[in-house]
């Protein structure tokens, strides 16, 4: 396996495998998506969006990535369609009355996915192609933030950050049919690949609950002290990642076993970081394991970069530049 070198700024030389694709990164302050090489993380070019870009997820055909364009002081209304392997400029999908999208997720297949839409209540199902919502379902009070899908792609589970629920919606009738309590400040959400279990992130409790899929019981809690803020699996499903933005750590489970496996502390010495929601600090929140390479990449929101984790020591081993106030990432494969 040929290695290449990284020498950054305030970090010591790690090689690490080469790798081909790139991550998404879409940066809230500055109204972009940058497309940063996964090989070295050298920058290969960047998307305008609309405004505050938030969520970002690519179509499983690796062609389109779709971004929720969530607004700052006015509530937006948009998604940007990005053609990733073409030159054609990003295409916007009208919402209309639906306001403040925010959680994105591709249905099997590719052709149609889901938003949420916090200013509405609802959770959106879109032909991507055509650029029309082909189904609007009502979640009711409380603002669905976050949304996952089954792999089967006949349920999805919506979170809410101000109740602290978790919600599944049945895609084929397009109904919600259950909403349970999570944790305070339920937010980030992810199914378990191979395994089916809903895990979410609960920042005020500072508690990854895991849910039964049909009924939303809980089946075990575990503690991520520190703001948990997004959940993700590794492609094989059996390490979860959550990031904790108040604490400037990622947490480390064996998702198989339910129990913690390690804990990386993402705050760097000696690096100034900005004004954050949480005050002047790293605020890591976006969180994507590659599913090719041994590595995980952490969108570090207060640092304006983003924190390269080998899996195999738990270490940050680079750290690379981005835009203003990175958020959601998103790997796309060659």
């Amino acid at each position: 396996m040929r290695l290449r070198s990284l020498c950054l700024p305030l970090l010591l030389c790690a090689a690490l495998p080469a790798a081909a694709g790139e991550l998404l990164v879409g940066n809230k302050s500055a109204d972009t998506v940058w497309r940063l090489s996964l090989d070295d993380g050298r920058k290969l070019g960047e998307f305008a969006t609309g405004k505050a870009p938030h969520e970002i997820v690519v179509a499983p055909d690796g062609r389109t990535a779709l971004v929720a364009n969530y607004g700052s002081d006015s509530a937006g209304n948009t998604l940007s369609v990005l053609d990733l392997r073409g030159k054609a400029p990003p295409r916007i999908v009208d919402l209309g009355r639906h306001g403040r999208p925010h959680g994105l997720r591709f249905l099997p297949g590719g052709r149609e996915a889901l938003a949420t839409t916090e200013a509405s209540q609802h959770l959106l199902r879109i032909d991507v192609a055509r650029g029309k919502i082909v189904a609007e379902i009502a979640l009711g009070a409380g603002k669905g933030h976050m949304v996952a899908v089954a792999g089967d792609g006949k349920s999805a589970y919506v979170t809410k950050v101000d109740r602290g629920t978790v919600s599944r919606i049945d895609l084929v009738g397009n109904r919600k049919t259950d909403e349970v309590d999570a944790g305070k400040g339920a937010e980030g959400v992810a199914v378990r690949p191979g395994g089916g279990e809903v895990w979410v992130t609960n920042r005020e409790a500072g508690t990854v609950t895991v849910h039964q899929p049909q009924t939303l019981a809980i089946l075990r809690t575990l503690p991520s002290p520190g703001f948990p803020i997004r959940v993700a699996f590794t492609a094989d499903g059996r390490q979860a990642l959550v990031s904790n933005a108040r604490a400037a750590t990622l947490s480390v489970f064996d998702a198989q076993r339910k129990r913690p496996l390690a804990t990386v502390a993402l705050s760097r010495e000696g690096k100034e970081y900005r004004d954050t929601m949480l005050g002047r600090a790293a605020l890591p929140i976006g969180v994507v394991a590659d599913p090719a390479q041994p590595r995980v990449y952490v969108a570090i929101s207060g640092g304006d970069e983003i924190a390269v984790i080998d899996r195999a020591s738990w270490k940050p081993v680079a750290y690379w530049k981005t835009g203003r106030e990175p958020d959601a990432v998103a790997v796309v494969e060659p």
